[in-house]
This record gives C-alpha cells, structure tokens and sequence, in this order.
C-alpha cells in the first residue's frame, strides 16, 4: 500500500527545510506520494522536482499550494492538489496574496517595533531569504530574542489575534480559491478541520458550504490526531460528499509531527488520489 503525505511545507514558505532536504527525508520516512503546499506560493514545485530527480528517489511529487482564505471571523486555509503550476487564474491569486503577505508582514514589525522589538522585519526577512515573509519567521526572531521558549508561547503572547503583533489578514474568500484551484485543474481540500477553534456547529456549516462552493475533499487524517476525531471528520466528510485526504502539514522536524507518520483514513472513506488519473 502506498504511502500518501499530502500536505507539507518547505523553507519556500514557513518551513525550515530546502526542497532538497525535504523530499530526500520524505523518502527516507517511506512516503511514497509527497504533496509540496507552501503556503500561497508554488514557487517550490519545479525545484523540487529537480531534487527528487538528482537525487534518483522513488517519490512521486504532487504538486500543491495552501491558499490562505477569510470566513466570517476565521481564518481557514485550502490545500490545491494536482495543479497546474502555469495556470493564469491559480498565477495571479498567488501574487495577490503574496503582496497581502508583504503588507502585512511591515505592519507586524512596525507593531513589534513600538512594542519594544528591534528590527523585528529585517531579521524575518533575513530567515526568509528569498521566501515571503510569514509570522514562523516573526516567531524564530522573537523566540532569539528571549520572547518566549516556544513556538506556541510567541503566538499566543504576540501573534495572534488581540495581541501586540497581530495584524489582521485580509485574504480571498473562499470561492476565489476553489474557483482557482479548479482552472487549474486541481482539487481543492479542506485543510485540518479541527484546528480552528469553533465548535461543532460552525464546524458543520463550514463544511457544507465549502462543499456547496464546490470543494472536492476534506483532510481527515493528521500525524498527531485523537481517533475520535479521525472517525469524527471521515464521517462528516461522508455525509457532504467530500473526498477525504491526509497529510502531516510538516513544518521542521518534531517528535510528534514527521512526514507520513500515522496518516491513514477510516474505513469508508474514499481517498482524493483515489480519483486521480
């Protein structure tokens, strides 16, 4: 049985590994279908290919992107798999949102700088190198400077809403990034469902009108994942016709978040790979 690993991310957006490091560890860890989703961006995907060919790996590259979405007062992110990476509509969302990244990105130093902060936006920006600029950056700079100990402790002190770093993100709805995804000719997933922090209900409803907008999958399947909540999310994915996927949303190397490790789907549910040619 091969072994799928549907959503991750490389240091082209907030993760810490090269492409190259990245699809090599993928292949040591068993996976067998690797999906590349830096976040708005798939300037990562023709690199990567080139390192899985240089380097002779038996790993299949999918080709995928993470697009950043506003929903009522959520902010909820979109896997694309299987895109075009050429594709005009797909293309020029991107660089929308990459220059919101950008804005957005002077503001929160601008906010850590009043706050006491010294050039908060010139080292993210140094972390990033020729990557956008996301709060992971703004994190490591803050963790350095003795913020915080950890990840969690920057954002919940710092960056995330209500707090001295955060600026509010103005993203495409939801449509947009279905829609895109779709002239592009891939599969628009909902991206860890239960990761939001809204209750059962707006759960529900976000579901079904990411299905009635003409999402195509849900992922239902995480590395680090009460099987409740796996059976719960195959369920609700069933009930609104929805594909389901997996995926580790790797970032760096944890303990307990590795590519591939512990992505399988419930019984009865059908995987999105399951519908692709």
């Amino acid at each position: 049985m091969l072994k799928y690993d549907l959503h991750c991310h490389s240091n082209f957006s907030d993760g810490t590994l090269s492409v190259d490091e990245l699809v090599s560890r993928a292949a040591d860890k068993g996976v067998d279908v690797l999906a590349l989703t830096d976040h708005d961006t798939i300037a990562g995907i023709a690199p990567a290919r080139a390192a899985i060919a240089a380097q002779a790996l038996d790993l299949e590259l999918v080709a995928g992107v993470e697009i950043s979405t506003r929903w009522h007062s959520f902010e909820i992110h979109i896997v694309g798999l299987q895109v075009e990476t050429q594709a005009p509509e797909l293309t020029a969302l991107l660089a929308e949102q990459q220059q919101k990244r950008s804005e957005r990105a002077v503001k929160i130093g601008e906010r850590l700088q009043k706050a006491g902060f010294e050039n908060t936006y010139e080292q993210a920006c140094e972390l990033a190198a020729e990557a956008q600029v996301t709060r992971a950056h703004f994190a490591r700079v803050l963790m350095a400077q003795g913020a915080a100990k950890t990840f969690q402790g920057i954002f919940k002190k710092y960056l995330s809403r209500g707090n001295t770093g955060y600026v509010p993100s103005t993203w495409c709805d939801m449509h947009t990034a279905i829609k895109a995804i779709a002239a592009a000719g891939g599969q628009s997933v909902l991206a860890h469902p239960a990761r939001y922090k809204m209750s059962n209900k707006w759960l529900r409803k976000l579901v079904n009108e990411f299905a009635t907008l003409g999402g195509d999958a849900m992922e239902v399947a995480q590395t680090q994942q009460a099987p409740c909540e796996r059976q719960f999310l195959g369920q609700l994915a069933r009930e609104h016709g929805l594909l389901c996927s997996q995926g580790s949303d790797f970032h760096f190397p944890l303990p307990y978040i590795e590519l591939g490790k512990n992505l399988y789907l419930p019984k009865d549910c059908e995987g999105v790979w399951q519908r692709w040619q």
